[in-house]
């Protein structure tokens, strides 16, 4: 089985062929961070744009680097929700106008699924049941999955998404978008301690997170300071605050794992690629005898190879008549989770 996999939710467009015996044969991204750098955010027109621009040929090169043709797939797999509209009508115009030319079925997946299953790629996949930490510039979600479709929230932010907060402590540090990578490497460079930021909702009973006075806090501080912005003051303020956003994550993680009693946790989305947080999650899982898997470090953001993969689980439990309907589609730039389940 050949699975063709097309990621176009927001500003990268991703691109992958996925064989559930042989694993990932061949991926490809565009990221379009350097167009939108000079706006300090997504624009949704020029993602959009870029994407139509880019698909066809990401296509083209996955298919040669592979050494396989149109004919060879059996599905294709595409992100219909949730993101940005205008970027999703790409994904899913191009996905469904091959499906349609080959006679193949086409697989709608959730862009948070995709992430939430991105660590089957890994080595050492994880198996159902697990607590899944879902942490990225547009979501900050514990979720409980007991297996394939059946996912449910059991905390969400509240305001700000752990991705947004770091991309706003970038810009108050003076880096630019995006900016968790900045500001990480800050604070591998900084000291913990020095500065002090609030833990917001660390001893809460819930699994809720609030990263928004976190933000504030940071540009409160910088405020305040009477003397001159050092590299130095810059980096120890860096580490502050990714000690504040690391130790709640974890706290929130073990509550959770605790309260429903499982040993496994999933880390998924474009910040768990931080160094730090994934350093603190091996360490304090690791003495509570609690397994946690990330997804490749090159997959943590988006890409078109977890949607592949996703398609494929639930492939083996569509019947052959499931994929025929009528003409046409639909996108679902919002969407939750916990409807998107087939299982």
């Amino acid at each position: 089985m050949l699975i063709l996999g097309i990621e176009s939710s927001c500003d990268e467009t991703g691109v992958a062929l996925y064989d559930p015996e042989k694993g990932l044969l061949a991926d490809a991204l565009h990221s379009q961070i350097e167009m939108h750098r000079l706006y300090g955010g997504v624009v949704p027109e020029l993602a959009s744009r870029d994407h139509i621009r880019r698909v066809i040929p990401l296509i083209n090169a996955v298919m040669d680097k592979a050494g396989k043709k149109p004919s060879d797939l059996s599905a294709v797999a595409v992100t219909e929700g949730p993101g940005l509209a205008g970027a999703l009508l790409v994904g899913n115009s191009v996905a469904h106008g091959i499906g349609f030319a080959l006679g193949v079925p086409v697989i709608g997946i959730h862009h948070l699924e995709g992430h939430l299953l991105s660590p089957l790629l890994s080595d050492n996949p994880p198996k159902f049941p697990f607590i899944a930490l879902l942490v990225s510039g547009g979501h900050t979600q514990l979720m409980e999955v007991k297996g394939l479709g059946e996912y449910s929230v059991i905390g969400e932010t509240l305001d700000d998404a752990v991705g947004e907060a770091f991309d706003k402590t970038a810009q108050a540090l003076g880096k630019a978008y995006p900016g968790g990578p900045a500001v990480s490497a800050m604070a591998d460079m900084g000291q913990s301690g020095v500065i002090d930021l609030p833990r917001p909702l660390l001893h809460s009973p819930d699994c809720n997170f609030s990263f928004s006075g976190l933000k504030t806090a940071v540009m409160n501080t910088i405020r305040k300071h009477s003397g001159p912005l050092t590299d130095e003051y810059k980096n120890d303020l860096a580490r502050a605050f990714v000690d504040s956003v690391t130790e709640v994550l974890v706290a929130k993680s073990l509550r959770a794992l605790k309260y429903y009693g499982y040993k496994s946790l999933v880390v998924a989305g474009g910040v768990s690629a931080n160094k730090q947080l994934r350093e603190a999650l091996r360490s304090a899982c690791g003495k509570r005898g609690v397994k946690v898997y990330f997804p490749p470090a090159a997959l943590c953001t988006d890409n078109g190879a977890m949607i592949a993969a996703a398609a494929a689980a639930h492939l083996k439990e569509i019947s052959e008549g499931a994929s025929e309907k009528e003409d046409g589609f639909s996108i679902k730039p919002r969407w939750s989770l916990e409807e998107s389940g087939r299982a």
